[in-house]
C-alpha cells in the first residue's frame, strides 16, 4: 500500500500521516506526500515530492506506483490560486489515477461550504442528499466542483472514490482563538469589526467571547470537527468496501451552540460573553451515515473541544501561524 497524500504538511495531513504510521493495521503502508511550499520529513516510510499539483508531469511523477490518494490540499479565498488547484489540480489527480495499473482508492476531503455552511437557512439537519449551494465567493464554489467532479469519474470511469465531507476542523487552541476579539482571530467572522473598536480591546484584554445570534436572534449552531475524528474518518474508509463511491459528512454529533459555548465558559472560566447579531442560519450536519456504514464515532463533544483548546499550552517554538487568508 502507498497512498500519495497532498495537503501532507497542514493540520490534517501531519496527524493523518502520523496516525496511519501508528496504526497496526496499515504497518506495511508507505506514505508519498506531496509537497508545495513547505516539506515533510522523509523517514523510512515516508517519501517527498515537490511540485504543484496544478501540473500534470508533477502528478503523472507523483502517483507512479500509488494505490490510494488522500487528497488535502486546497486553497481557501484567494482566486488567483484556487482554480488552478482545487480544479485543475484534483482534475489531473483524477484522470492519472483512473488510467492507473496500482490504482485502488480515491479519497477526497470536502467541505461543508459546498452545502452553504451557516449562510443559507436549512429546514432540517444537512444529510449527504442536500443539494449543492456555494454562497458568494471562490473557496465555496470550489468545494462545490471538487465534490461533483469526484461523483463524475465514478459515474463515468467506475473510479473507486470516496468523499468525506468535514466542516470547520479544529487542532490544539483553534476553537479558542476562533472565539478571539483581537487580531489573533482564527477564522471568521472577525468579531473585533461587529462591535466598537474600544469594547473590542477591553473584549480582548478580558477574554470575553462571543455569543453569535442567528438570524432569527436565537444563538446560532455551526457544525464543527477536531481534527483527530476526521483522521479516524480517513483510517476508516481506507479499503472499506462500504465506503466505494460514497459521501459522508464527518462531524461533531451535535453542533456547537454559541449559547452553550458562552454558558459553559462563563461556569468553568469565569469568562463573559457579548451577543454578536448577524444574518447566518443555523445548521446541524447529520453524521448518521458515517456511524452506520463506517462504524465511525467522534470523539470530541462541547466540552471536550473548548477544555482541549483553553488547557493547551503552545510553546515559544511553535507560535500560532495562518498559512491562508480566509
Amino acid at each position: 500500500m502507498l497512498i500519495l497524500v497532498t495537503g501532507a504538511t497542514g493540520k490534517v495531513g501531519r496527524r493523518f500521516i502520523a496516525g496511519l504510521l501508528d496504526d497496526p493495521r496499515f504497518s506495511k503502508a508507505r506514505i508519498r506526500a506531496l509537497c508545495h511550499n513547505r516539506l515533510y520529513e522523509a523517514t523510512d516510510r515516508v517519501d517527498v515530492f515537490q511540485g504543484s499539483i496544478a501540473d500534470r508531469d508533477v502528478v503523472a511523477a507523483a502517483l507512479v506506483d500509488v494505490t490510494h490518494v488522500v487528497h488535502l490540499a486546497t486553497c481557501k479565498e484567494t482566486p488567483e490560486d484556487i482554480m488552478d488547484v482545487t480544479v485543475k489540480g484534483l482534475f489531473w489527480l483524477l484522470e492519472e489515477f483512473r488510467t492507473s495499473v496500482t490504482a485502488r482508492q480515491f479519497i477526497l476531503i470536502g467541505g461543508d461550504a459546498g452545502v452553504g455552511h451557516f449562510h443559507y437557512r436549512h429546514d432540517g439537519p444537512i444529510t449527504e442528499n442536500a443539494r449543492h449551494c456555494a454562497y458568494p465567493g471562490s473557496y465555496a464554489l470550489s468545494k462545490v466542483l471538487e465534490e461533483v467532479m469526484l461523483e463524475q469519474f465514478g459515474i463515468q470511469y467506475g473510479l473507486n472514490g470516496c468523499c468525506l465531507r468535514a466542516p470547520w476542523i479544529m487542532e490544539k487552541d483553534d476553537f479558542k482563538y476562533s472565539l478571539s476579539f483581537g487580531d489573533d482571530v482564527f477564522g471568521g467572522p472577525d468579531w473585533k469589526t461587529l462591535v466598537p473598536e474600544e469594547a473590542a480591546r477591553r473584549y480582548a484584554a478580558m477574554g470575553t467571547v462571543p455569543l453569535l445570534l442567528d438570524a432569527d436572534g436565537r444563538a446560532l449552531k455551526r457544525s464543527f470537527v477536531h481534527v483527530d475524528d476526521l483522521v479516524s474518518a480517513i483510517l476508516a474508509a481506507i479499503d472499506n468496501p462500504r465506503a466505494e463511491r460514497q459521501l459522508f459528512n464527518i462531524c461533531m454529533d451535535r453542533p456547537v451552540d454559541y449559547a452553550e459555548v458562552a454558558a459553559y465558559l462563563l461556569r468553568t472560566r469565569n469568562l463573559g460573553s457579548v451577543d454578536i447579531p448577524s444574518r447566518f442560519h443555523s445548521n446541524w450536519m447529520d453524521n448518521s451515515k458515517a456511524k452506520y456504514l463506517l462504524d465511525w464515532q467522534p470523539n470530541y463533544d462541547l466540552e471536550m473541544l473548548i477544555d482541549s483548546a483553553w488547557q493547551y499550552e503552545r510553546s515559544k517554538e511553535e507560535p500560532r501561524i495562518v498559512w491562508y487568508p480566509g
